[in-house]
């Protein structure tokens, strides 16, 4: 197989805390009966959840998607001064 590297792209991301969290279209959150709460977010693969600690992912075409946080680290870093 070719090798190929992964284009530079800047993307938007905020970690799902769902006790501050601010209305973001195509995410819903479900506060579970036993405590805590999940993130329900429509994508463009179908609906994904988040847990706490996850990353939500605005993609190059505006699309949201979520991504564990071991995955984030590895894949992305901050733009400078941010996060």
């Amino acid at each position: 197989m070719a090798k190929f590297r992964k284009k530079p792209v800047v993307i938007e991301a905020v970690q799902f805390d769902p006790d501050n969290w601010a209305a973001t279209e195509g995410v819903e959150i479900i506060r579970l009966e036993y405590g805590g709460a999940v993130a329900r977010i429509k994508t463009l693969e179908g609906t994904m959840l988040a847990q706490p600690g996850d990353w939500i992912i605005r993609g190059v075409k505006g699309e949201l998607y979520p991504c564990k946080p071991d995955i984030f680290d590895a894949t992305y870093e901050p733009k400078g001064g941010d996060r």
